[in-house]
């Protein structure tokens, strides 16, 4: 297990490549995930760079920002799903709806967090290798730390869906956040129930009950 706190540092660091964003090509349903990663994280440091004290002072341009950004290449249903495990299998529709839309407000306002707090750490990336006849992907990366601390592998998985790729899991040092938090809400669910955990994310992401 990896602690939240390691996760919410970890996550401003998501494949940030130094590479000029005016040169990006359009993203489409064909993009391979691995330029996928490296346009769309670059663009979010561009950003993060040039507007710093806006995003510092109103967040909720930051939220704003990553959610257009970034939320569009995730497939937070499928995370969703395998976050709740078996709580999934029994939850009512509206149970499903509401969960999803909350952890995908957590993560998004986790992630636009800890983006403030970035600090110049570079992303090595190793080499992309994909089976053209399978439907997953992974790229993988190194976050090599400016501190002396041991680099961190740092892994997104990718399947592709008929409008194109989308995340489902991100591994951090080897530990999937998925799994991570299923782990956490599973043990708020057993003792608590569904509902009271949604109304937990309710209340941490100011959502109105």
């Amino acid at each position: 297990m990896i602690s939240m706190k390691r996760y919410r540092g970890v996550l401003a660091l998501l494949g940030f490549l130094l590479m000029p964003a005016w040169v990006a090509a359009a993203i489409g349903p064909s993009t391979p995930p691995n330029v996928i990663v490296k346009q769309k994280t670059d663009q979010i440091l561009h950003l993060i760079e040039t507007k710093h004290a806006t995003y510092e002072h109103h967040k909720a341009a930051l939220y704003a920002m990553v959610d257009r950004r970034i939320v569009p290449y995730f497939d937070f249903h499928r995370m969703s799903r395998w976050v709740l495990a078996r709580a999934w299998r029994t939850a009512t529709p509206a149970q499903r709806a509401a969960f999803t839309t909350q952890f995908r407000d957590l993560l998004v306002r986790t992630y636009a967090t800890a983006l403030l707090s970035y600090s110049g750490q570079r992303i090595s990336y190793l080499p992309y290798r994909h089976d053209p006849h399978s439907r997953h992907a992974v790229v993988k990366s190194v976050i090599v730390q400016n501190n002396g601390s041991a680099n961190i592998p740092l892994d997104y998985m990718f399947v592709r869906k008929k409008v194109g790729w989308k995340v489902y899991d991100v591994t951090i040092d080897g530990v999937s956040l998925v799994t991570n938090y299923r782990s956490v809400y599973g043990r708020k669910i057993r003792a608590h129930g569904l509902n009271a955990l949604i109304a937990d994310m309710k209340r941490a992401n100011g959502t109105p009950p």
